[in-house]
């Protein structure tokens, strides 16, 4: 059975479908599913940010045919690691869950560069195509990371 990871950021065309595809690109498709959502519904069914698509394509990914949808309280029961963008979308997958093992699945993605710092991936929605440029290189830091633990612990 394939262990499942979730990336989530508030409205899932930006900064979740990009780390989903980096992530993804890092490990063994047999053994690893990844996939994201959005703490909001606003996007729900929609294509990736043109920008996003754009920044992943630069870099040999196709994230083009991903959809956006909703952080839902069964995904705590269906993955076994969730990723979380920014301290508001942390704040936001918790409070749909108060199971200490839900719980434990939370992380923010970039503990994985920063640990116990709680940083932020910045949301490059309102800015310019460079703010997406710097969301994929701090993304493809701590996916590289991730899939190097994930691997080394689901070997």
């Amino acid at each position: 059975m394939a262990i499942k990871i979730l990336m989530v950021c508030l409205g899932n065309i930006c900064r979740s479908p990009l780390a989903e595809g980096i992530l993804a690109s890092k490990l063994p498709p047999n053994k690893f599913k990844v996939d994201s959502a959005g703490t909001g519904s606003w996007h729900i069914g929609h294509s990736p940010d043109k920008r996003s698509i754009a920044v992943a394509q630069k870099n040999n990914l196709d994230i083009s045919k991903q959809k956006g949808r909703q952080f839902k309280p069964e995904d705590f029961d269906q993955f076994d690691y969730i990723y979380v963008m920014d301290s508001s979308n942390h704040e936001d997958v918790l409070s749909l869950s108060q199971k200490p093992e839900h719980i434990a699945k939370v992380q923010m993605i970039l503990d994985e560069l920063f640990p116990n710092e709680k940083v932020d991936v910045p949301d490059p929605y309102y800015g310019t195509s460079d703010g997406f440029d710097l969301v994929y290189k701090m993304l493809d830091q701590a996916c590289d990371s991730i899939a190097q633990k994930l691997i080394d612990r689901h070997k």
